[in-house]
C-alpha cells in the first residue's frame, strides 16, 4: 500500500485528500486488506472530485474514519463471521474518535452518494459473487438470479453492463 500512486485530484483539495489517503493506507495495512484500501481510495477520490469538495472542511482523520465506516457497512466489516472483520469499538479506538462522530461522517457520505448496505457499486470485489443484489435482473417481468439463467443470457447481461462479470457455475 505504501507504493500506491494516488490519482489526480483538483489542486485545492490535494492536501486533505493526500492526508486522508495516508490514514486509509495505515488502517488498511494494519487492520484491513489491500482490496479494502483500493475501494476506500476510490470513495475518497469521489469525495475529492465532488464540487464543492466536502473534504475542504473537517478533519481528514474524521473523513477517513467515515469512509472506512461507510464501506464497512456495505461489506459487513462489523460482522465477526466476515473477513476482514473489525469491531465498531476497535474502529473508534484506532481513529481515537467517538462512535457518534464516525457514524455522523459515514451518514453524510452515504447520503451524498446514496450508498446502502450491500450496494454493488461499493462491494469488495471478492464479495461480489456472494452479493445477491449484483445478480438480480429483470427478465420477462420477473426478478431472477442471472446465475441461474443460461450462459448465453449471462453473456448478454455482461455485455449490456448489467453484471460485473460472467459467473462461473463451477466455483
Amino acid at each position: 500500500m505504501q507504493n500506491y500512486k494516488l490519482p489526480k485530484v483538483p489542486e485545492n483539495v490535494s492536501l486533505p485528500f493526500n492526508e486522508i489517503c495516508s490514514v486509509l493506507a495505515d488502517i488498511c495495512e494494519e487492520k484491513l486488506t489491500q482490496e479494502f484500501f483500493s475501494l476506500s481510495i476510490e470513495l475518497a477520490l469521489k469525495l475529492a472530485r465532488k464540487r464543492p469538495s466536502p473534504l475542504l472542511s473537517g478533519n481528514p482523520k474524521t473523513w477517513a474514519a467515515g469512509i472506512i465506516h461507510t464501506l464497512g457497512l456495505v461489506n459487513f466489516l462489523f460482522d465477526k463471521t466476515q473477513i476482514p472483520y473489525l469491531s465498531s469499538k476497535d474502529l473508534c479506538a484506532w481513529f481515537d474518535l467517538g462512535k457518534s462522530t464516525i457514524n455522523a461522517k459515514s451518514q453524510v457520505i452515504r447520503e451524498m452518494f446514496k450508498i446502502y448496505q450491500m450496494d454493488p457499486k461499493w462491494c469488495l470485489p471478492s464479495k461480489l459473487i456472494d452479493n445477491p443484489l449484483v445478480w438480480m435482473v429483470l427478465c420477462d417481468g420477473y426478478i431472477v438470479d442471472v446465475r441461474e439463467l443460461p450462459e448465453e443470457m449471462q453473456i448478454e447481461a455482461y455485455h449490456a453492463g448489467v453484471i460485473p462479470f460472467i459467473p462461473n457455475k463451477n466455483d
